[in-house]
Order: structure tokens, then sequence, then C-alpha cells
């Protein structure tokens, strides 16, 4: 795919729930052979690469996504700044991974921030990982914002939904990013939820748009029947990932020839 002595970066996108399939797209990597050399994620994407990058198994992964429920990493808030707190996800990554720091991981890892006053986009590569993750995955209104470093964070796809810049900063020298929202599909929303959904589909699509010229190889996974809530279909978003990422590589090793 690439020359021996080149780096690889992979970028996984934003996208709740959808983050799923970045277990399948690493699970086909891996098969296939393909070496990271450096992590990058945004919001979901900064909880799986944190986990992949401190060298958890991707059947252990897999097992995390499938008995994951959004109970499980948020709690009521009581705050005029949202209305629920993302603390349990960040003792979960504390429980699985240890009281880490970026220094310490085995792939140099960055995730992607907001800063919510300012409207700066933070590139978080030192420092406690779990507080980092919590604030990447702070979508607005929904969870009120972490602060990190004096900084007033929320979800990091507000600015770059696959954080392709990230492995800039570290001289990636090929560039993998993977995109859960490249083929949305929209439904009447009929509660508050589903409002907020749609309006974070929307916004993010224009806002926070991938730009292929700085990426190297896209894989777009077919998600767009599953809801960003959507808990209940995870092993088929698993499959969907592991399938997309297989027919991206091959059609790159055909193309390449």
């Amino acid at each position: 795919m690439t020359e021996n002595d080149s780096s690889i970066g992979l970028a996984l996108g934003g996208g709740a729930a959808l983050g799923a399939a970045h277990v399948g797209v690493l699970r086909a990597m891996e098969e296939l052979e393909i070496n990271i050399d450096y992590l990058a994620g945004t919001s979901i994407g900064a909880m799986v690469s944190a986990l992949y990058a401190f060298g958890m198994p991707v059947d252990e992964i897999e097992s995390i996504a499938l008995d994951l429920d959004w109970p499980d990493v948020s709690g009521i808030a009581l705050s005029k700044m949202g209305l629920l707190t993302n603390n349990e996800l960040g003792m979960m990554l504390d429980n699985h991974l240890g009281n880490v720091t970026f220094e310490e991981a085995d792939i140099p890892l960055a995730v992607i921030g907001t800063d919510i006053s300012t409207g700066e986009k933070l590139i978080i590569d030192e420092g406690d990982v779990s507080d980092a993750v919590k604030a990447s995955t702070c979508i607005p209104v929904l969870f009120e914002p972490v602060r990190y470093h004096g900084r007033l964070l929320v979800d990091g796809g507000l600015k770059e939904s696959v954080p392709v810049s990230a492995l800039q900063a570290f001289e990636a020298d090929y560039i993998i990013g993977v995109d859960l929202g490249a083929r949305r599909e929209y439904e009447q929303p009929n509660n508050i939820l589903g409002i907020l959904n749609n309006t974070l589909e929307i916004a993010l699509s224009h806002l926070a748009h991938v730009n292929p010229l700085d990426i190297d190889l896209i894989i777009q996974p077919d998600l767009g029947k599953f809801s960003r809530t959507d808990t209940e279909n995870t092993a088929e978003m698993i499959e969907i990932g592991y399938r997309s990422a297989k027919e991206s590589f091959s059609t790159l090793s055909s193309t390449s020839k």
C-alpha cells in the first residue's frame, strides 16, 4: 500500500453509536497486516482510538461496544450547562486502561475537542486521556461541557468530523480516514432527542465536512439507516465497517497495480 518506511495514520471520525463501525475497520486492518503508526479520534472515534492506542485487542473493544448502552456512559447532570454528564464514560475508560496519559500510549494518539467559549479547535495529545476523550465526546446541550486545561470543551466534531489535522501534526506519511457520516438518511423526529440528532447531522454535514484532498484513503461505511443513538444494531454496524474497509483496501490494491 505504501513504501515500507512510510508511516500510516488512522483518523476515526465522530458519529456516536455509529462508532461501532470503527471496530470492524480495525479488525480488517489487522487481518490485512496494516500497521498503524499514529491514531487520531473525534467524538466516539476518540474513545475507540484511545482503547486501541493503549494495546486493547480488537476482540475486547468489540465486547465493550456490544455491551454498551447510553446509561453506561451518561448520568443526570443537574446543571444549567447540559442535560447529562458523560463522567461515566471517563470512569469506564479508567477502569479499562487505568489512569493513563497520552505520553504512555503504545501508538501516538491525539483527539479533537472544540472550545465552546471561543470556537477554536483543539488537538489534544498530552495530559489525562479519559478527560480528553470526555471532552471530545461531549455532545453540546445533551452533555455539559468538560473543563480541560482551563478551557470549556465540547464535541470535536463541531470543528472536524474526521481528525485529519491531528495526523498532519504527527507528520504521518499516509492518512486513512473513517467517515461515519457520509451516507446519512433523515427521519421525521418525534422527540427532543430526535430533533437534536437531526440538528447535529445537518450541521456536521455542512460545517465539519471531510476534505478528500487531505486524505489518501477514505473509508465511508454505509450507515445511513442507523441512528446515532442506535445501540440495538451494534453487531451489524461492526460488520459493515469491516466490509467497507476490506472493499476500500481491495480497490486501492487493484488500482495501484
